[in-house]
């Protein structure tokens, strides 16, 4: 073992920013003096985003999810089993060779189609001290599927053999997993619930006028125009919640509001463009990424999105009302969420079906108008995702943890 404390990270980041982003503030929140933290991480973009001092990551080639079981290789012109093989070697020796005292695994038991099995083995076989979690989002899916997929792929085998602990970084009374998915004693004995994991937010206030001075759709230039933020996270799945929003913009006559688009970078390029020209000329500011969200979500009235677990989480760091429109393919996670953040009145939603330019509007006048009934929740709840953690890092070190 070396000399600091080497923790590793892997993120396989088959689609859109949420395991990235997870990962990376975790990472951050982790590292410290004597401590180095090592990301694997197959997202495309992973270099975007500002690696604390102290974070490092290794890029493994990127995979496309085709569907439930099939991927491809994002960008090398190879077959995919040779791409996965790739992968597998790189994550192996990775492993080896930074020989980690705690490996935290994102979301997959066993890695994009088993490509972290064997270094779950290595541990156990050779580095038996070194602990080994899985960190799972609040929600994985629905209880059906998820048991059906579990069992199909022999997750609770591994779990029970291959794992020292469960993080769960959501809250018990709002969904438990280890209920919803059947998890037995001999697992559910390693979860620990975490509580949702916060995320940085400004020092300063951030304004409208600092984000676009004035320039955002609406008559007026006033500091004092509510601002909408709209974000569809990866923006893969998010084309008919961004082109409705714009609709109803384009719909409405002096809409008394400004709006900051952030399309997400996996919209198709043909899309992205529509898109573009249309935020344009109907007067919305329009990115398609920002490295630092939260800067733009610091100024908004409202914030609407499709309720990802990242996404959510910068929402309540921050204390804004939200309105979710959750996609409910190819996993009703986001639609559970949605309602368990609604009966907290932590935010509102409005079915993917549902969604309509008129539906949109009505929404989100309503809530412009009075978000006294979120506001009160937002700001009593706590997210104590870090504080667990860090008492689990100092656990596995050895040190003393207050009460």
């Amino acid at each position: 073992m070396s000399s600091t404390y080497n923790i590793l990270m892997y993120s396989h980041d088959t689609y859109g920013l949420g395991h990235i982003r997870r990962t990376m503030a975790i990472a951050k929140n982790l590292s410290a003096p004597g401590v180095s933290v090592l990301i694997l991480t197959g997202s495309p973009i992973a270099g975007r985003f500002s690696i604390p001092y102290g974070v490092d990551f290794v890029r493994i080639p990127g995979m496309i999810k085709q569907s439930n079981t099939v991927y491809v290789p994002h960008s090398i012109k190879v077959n995919p089993q040779k791409a996965l093989e790739i992968r597998q070697e790189i994550i192996t020796a990775t492993a080896k060779s930074f020989d980690p005292d705690l490996f935290i695994v994102d979301k997959v038991p066993v890695g994009l189609k088993g490509e972290v099995l064997p270094v779950l083995q290595w541990f156990k076989t050779s580095r038996p001290d070194t602990k080994v979690v899985l960190g799972l989002r609040d929600i994985l899916d629905d209880s059906a599927s998820t048991r059906a997929e579990w069992n199909d792929k022999n997750y609770f085998n591994v779990l029970d053999d291959l794992y020292s602990e469960i993080w769960i970084y959501g809250q018990e009374d709002f969904y438990n997993p280890i209920v919803e998915y059947g998890l037995p004693a001999s697992i559910s004995d390693k979860c620990i619930f975490t509580g949702y994991i916060p995320r940085q937010t400004p020092n300063r206030k951030i304004t409208l006028k600092h984000l676009i001075n004035g320039n955002g759709n609406g008559n007026s230039s006033s500091d004092n125009s509510k601002l909408i933020v709209v974000t569809a996270g990866g923006g893969g799945d998010g084309y008919h919640m961004l082109d409705t929003y714009l609709s109803m913009v384009e719909q409405t006559p002096d809409i008394p509001f400004k709006t900051y688009m952030v399309s997400g970078p996996f919209v198709p390029q043909d899309l992205q463009d529509s898109l573009a020209k249309r935020a344009k000329k109907a007067g919305v500011i329009f990115a398609t990424f920002h490295k630092r969200l939260e800067k733009i979500m610091a100024a908004a009235d409202l914030v609407v999105s499709m309720g990802g677990y990242n996404t959510v989480c910068e929402i309540l760091s921050l204390k804004k009302p939200s309105l979710i429109i959750p996609r409910e393919s190819p996993r009703l996670e986001q639609l559970i969420r949605a309602r368990v953040l609604q009966s907290a009145n932590l935010a509102d939603y409005i079915k993917w079906d549902c969604l309509t330019a008129s539906t949109l509007h009505e929404k989100i006048l309503s809530m412009l108008e009075d978000s006294s009934e979120y506001e009160q929740s937002i700001n009593e709840f706590s997210m104590t995702g870090f504080d667990v953690i860090r008492d689990r890092l100092s656990s596995f070190k050895g040190e003393s943890v207050d009460a």
